[in-house]
């Protein structure tokens, strides 16, 4: 199912109205709004046309961000980020320096934010 706060801020940050993209898409502003507020569910079609319209992708707008650790080629391991561990990340990508910090030495930045939280 479609993540209906993940299109709106998608559309948001195109700087594109739910009636300008529902023209591009086929479909009424209202019928936008209801994808938007997860009353109803696009068809794969349309949600595909979102991912190229919006620039983002079908993991981010279906709420599947995934992490696949493949120990061998028979069974991938898969773990799915949080919306919240997403939005952590977004947040410390915005912040060059911190980013710069915690992610040079992933096992480091781990051990500098383990020491400021206690």
């Amino acid at each position: 199912m479609l993540v209906g706060a993940r299109l709106k801020s998608a559309r948001i940050n195109q700087n594109m109205t739910q009636e300008q993209l529902g023209k591009l898409v086929g479909v009424s502003k209202s019928t936008i709004s209801l994808y938007e507020s997860e009353k109803r569910s696009p068809k794969l079609e349309t949600v595909v046309e979102f991912i190229y319209i919006l620039g983002v992708s079908a993991d981010y707008l279906l709420g599947s961000d995934v992490i696949v650790e493949v120990k061998n080629a028979r069974t991938p391991k898969y773990r799915t980020f949080t919306k919240e561990e997403c939005e952590l990340v977004e947040l410390l990508r915005k912040d060059e320096f911190v980013y710069d910090i915690l992610f040079q030495n992933a096992r480091r930045g781990y051990e500098v934010i383990k020491q400021r939280i206690g």
